[in-house]
C-alpha cells in the first residue's frame, strides 16, 4: 500500500486545521485525515514529525511537513509537488 500524497494531523476544534482542510477540499486534493483527538497514536505521530504540539501538521509523501501553514504557503507547496496546477 502506498502512502497518501498528504496526511493531515488535526482536530475538529482547530480553526487552522479546518482552514487547511477547506483549502485542500476546494482544490480537490485527496488527503488522509488523522484526528489527534481520536487517537493518542496520531498525536504522537504528529509530535514525532514536527517536534511540536501545534496542529495542523501537514505531511507530504516526500517527508516534507508544514505546521500551521498559511493558505498561501500550503498552496505553494501543493504546486511545487504537482498536486495542483497553477491558475
Amino acid at each position: 500500500m502506498s502512502l497518501p500524497a498528504i496526511t493531515v494531523y488535526g482536530a475538529q476544534w482547530c480553526s487552522d486545521c479546518r482552514r487547511s482542510e477547506r483549502l485542500l477540499d476546494t482544490l480537490g486534493v485527496d488527503y488522509l485525515k488523522k484526528d489527534v483527538e481520536e487517537s493518542a497514536e496520531f498525536t504522537e505521530e504528529a509530535r514525532a514529525i514536527s517536534g511540536r504540539t501545534n496542529i495542523p501538521v501537514i505531511l507530504f509523501a516526500d517527508g516534507v511537513h508544514l505546521v500551521e501553514p498559511s493558505d498561501a504557503l500550503l498552496h505553494a507547496e501543493l504546486s511545487i509537488r504537482g498536486l495542483i496546477t497553477q491558475k
